[in-house]
């Protein structure tokens, strides 16, 4: 009697091959994307993500630390960091 495969998980119930979320990985996505006017880029968080701005910026200030962030995408996380520094240069 032929025993059966197992089962596949899910492909969103597999790890991310960089080690990030999906959500972290939602996160480095927005910040890859253009925004036309005031207010887009929160809105866009809120319905795709369905957090708050600032829990999002909370999210992304801590990627822009993570190696594996930088890793998965490192244009845009330099990018960033660089924006981080001149405004902590500034104050």
């Amino acid at each position: 009697m032929p025993s059966e495969p197992p089962e596949l998980p899910e492909p969103s119930e597999l790890p991310e091959p960089s080690g990030l979320s999906e959500r972290d990985l939602a996160v480095l996505a927005l910040e890859r994307e253009s925004w036309a006017g005031p207010g887009a880029k929160e809105r866009a968080v809120r319905e795709r993500l369905g957090i708050t701005p600032t829990r999002y910026y909370q999210l992304l200030n801590a990627l822009l630390d993570d190696p594996r962030a930088l890793s998965h995408d490192p244009v845009t996380v330099n990018r960033l960091r660089r924006l981080r520094e001149a405004r902590r240069a500034r104050r």
